[in-house]
């Protein structure tokens, strides 16, 4: 939820969480088991023959059956919370989108949607309204599980794709409720895959933690779209929308869409949303390290590192003290309260063989291949030279 005061007045690009506060009068426009086991969508995604495009084979689809297939599963959420006057009034604070996961009542929003409310109303496009309670959040991805009572009958659950099979160019839509316009659908292609952004938690030297495996998107996402699904042509949920990355702003303040929007994979909100309905939490791996991002591992840096042009890996700019890293005899080029950069960092190109490029391709492996508690190897390249590292994967602090 994009809070008043958090857009700065200059034109600098920023990612702007994508929904919207309201004013006080509501009439404003503004590891663990896999989800499968936990939730049963009523129309199972079928799976398909090989690792092709996830949405691709269904390219000729009636886009109006789409929707109307979709649509029933998409919710608008109002938040609310007390005036703190006297005459103890409640105000809408805030709007956002959500999915129906089950016919148990779960429903799947953004941890920033539902942030501060001290009630929650769930909008169904029957027209039904309900209240919700919040069984679960988690910072890191910035998902949240909701919870309504409601008959099974009455819920239309959104099958869930797989992330991993989403490819650049294929067509996607978002559904959701953008500046409070119910039900509205847009379209475009996913962008990129493998973003990253900074989790809405920080860790204890200050920096925030990262989130990976970001889908990017031209669809128009705008503020309301937060916690909406990312379709693909089957009616698949590919992602969760989260924010956009902009310089534009509407009359109002709000962060206005200008074709770069990110959205949380699917396969992330298998893993994370069981654990949030089971424990109302989700511990994500750690090792305590601090990395250069791949746009800062230029030839300019590099030259500064003392590293080949053709480097690949993970740069380690500092190794937490006490963490599984630090543990484990990993070497970080300075130290965390430092931002000079220095060579003689140890460089991550594997983690139990397989192979590392990116930052990213370190958060996803961990994310979808590790838990904490689980040992692994991790090589490095060190004084020019591979040595093999076993830690154990801790929880983030």
């Amino acid at each position: 939820m994009k809070r008043a005061g958090v857009l700065p007045l200059a034109a600098l690009l920023l990612a702007s969480l994508a929904c919207v506060v309201a004013s006080a009068t509501p009439t404003v426009l503004q590891v663990v088991p896999t989800l499968e086991s936990a939730v049963s969508p009523a129309t199972p995604a079928a799976a398909p023959s090989s690792p092709a495009p996830s949405g691709q084979a269904g390219a000729a689809a009636d886009l109006v059956a789409l929707y109307q297939q979709v649509d029933p599963g998409v919710v608008t959420i109002w938040t609310f919370a007390s005036t703190g006057g006297t005459q103890g009034t409640t105000v809408p604070i805030g709007q956002g989108s959500g999915f129906v996961i089950d016919t148990q009542g779960h429903i799947v929003t953004n941890q920033h949607v539902v942030a501060d409310a001290e009630t929650i109303e769930v909008d169904f496009p029957s027209g039904m309204r309900v209240w919700a309670q919040v069984l679960g959040t988690d910072l890191d991805s910035d998902l949240a599980v909701l919870k309504v009572d409601v008959s099974a009958g009455q819920l239309i659950p959104l099958p869930l794709g797989n992330s991993d099979l989403v490819r650049v160019g294929e067509t996607v839509f978002a559904i959701g409720n953008p500046f409070g316009l119910s039900g509205t659908m847009t379209s475009g292609i996913v962008s990129a895959i493998g973003r990253t952004l900074d989790s809405e938690r920080a860790s204890p030297g200050g920096q925030p933690f990262t989130s990976g495996d970001i889908i990017q998107t031209d669809a128009a996402i705008n503020p309301g779209n937060s916690g909406g699904p990312l379709i693909n042509l089957r009616g698949e949920v590919i992602g969760v929308n989260r924010s956009i990355r902009t310089e534009s702003y509407t009359v109002s303040g709000d962060a206005a869409n200008s074709g770069v929007g990110f959205a949380i994979p699917i396969n992330i909100v298998k893993r994370v949303v069981p654990s949030l309905i089971e424990t109302g939490h989700y511990d994500y791996p750690y090792l305590g390290i601090s990395s250069l991002s791949e746009s800062t591992l230029n030839l300019t840096t590099l030259e500064q590192l003392d590293l080949p042009a053709d480097t690949v890996g993970i740069y380690v700019t500092c190794v937490t003290d006490g963490g599984p890293a630090d543990q484990a005899g990993m070497r970080g080029a300075g130290s965390c309260e430092s931002s000079d950069l220095l060579p003689g960092g140890d460089l991550i190109v594997a983690i139990d063989g397989h192979p590392l490029e990116t930052f990213n391709d370190l958060i996803s492996y961990l994310v979808s291949s590790t838990q904490v508690g689980q040992k692994i190897v991790v090589t490095v390249e060190r004084e020019g030279e591979r040595t093999d590292l076993t830690l154990t994967v801790a929880a983030r602090p």
